[in-house]
């Protein structure tokens, strides 16, 4: 007698939705984990420019204006000598100044600044007579520069003043952007507004004495 075929067993079969549900599933969790990936990648890189570069005070990164750096290099004109630059950010005023023959440094707590400036430099060309390091300007002595330019904030300001008059020579010239020091009366001023630029030379700025204040005129560069 023939045999009877054998049975075929049934294969099971997965509904067209429910594919479909599991790959956007899959989907959805490749897309969840590269945005999570991109995030933290941004904030590994972004934070140390915003972070605050000085740890006494709060000193976020904001880069210096063109106004700012022109009322700067104002101030150093008939100047020479060394020239540092505290809490140097991305080395704009340190670049800016040795291009105009100043063997120029920068201090800088932040180290992703630092690199930055460093390459900044080395673009520019100027990587010869520029150096950067990293610091916390309260445990550097500033005693052997002739020329000092700070970017700062109130808050630093009374301390800084007291540092730099213990430190400098009677030669030196402070350079104060953004805001000026507390006591000291500024031999010039230049610029308006957040560009405002002060300069102090410390065989005059003694204390709180009045003094006339001398406006540098607006030049052209």
């Amino acid at each position: 007698m023939p045999e009877a075929p054998a049975a075929e067993s049934p294969v099971p079969t997965v509904p067209a939705g429910s594919q479909g549900s599991s790959r956007q599933k899959w989907w959805g969790l490749w897309v969840t984990g590269g945005i999570g990936g991109t995030l933290v990648a941004l904030y590994a890189v972004v934070t140390p420019f915003v972070a605050p570069a000085l740890r006494r005070v709060c000193l976020p990164f904001v880069p210096a204006t063109s106004a700012q750096i022109e009322n700067v290099l104002k101030m150093l004109r008939g100047r020479s000598g060394s020239l540092v630059d505290i809490g140097s950010g991305d080395g704009r005023v340190v670049i800016a100044a040795a291009k105009r023959g100043f063997e120029a440094v920068g201090y800088e707590l932040n180290p992703w600044l630092v690199w930055y400036s460093r390459y900044r430099a080395w673009r520019e060309g100027v990587h010869h007579n520029t150096k950067f390091y990293i610091s916390d300007l309260w445990k550097v002595s500033f005693s052997h520069y002739t020329n000092v330019v700070v970017f700062g904030v109130p808050q630093m300001m009374p301390q800084l003043e007291k540092k730099l008059k213990e430190e400098l020579e009677c030669n030196a010239r402070i350079i104060a952007c953004r805001f000026p020091f507390p006591c000291w009366i500024p031999d010039h001023t230049t610029g308006e507004g957040i560009d405002t630029v002060w300069a102090y030379d410390l065989k005059h700025s003694g204390g709180c004495e009045t003094r006339s204040l001398e406006i540098t005129p607006e030049t052209e560069s």
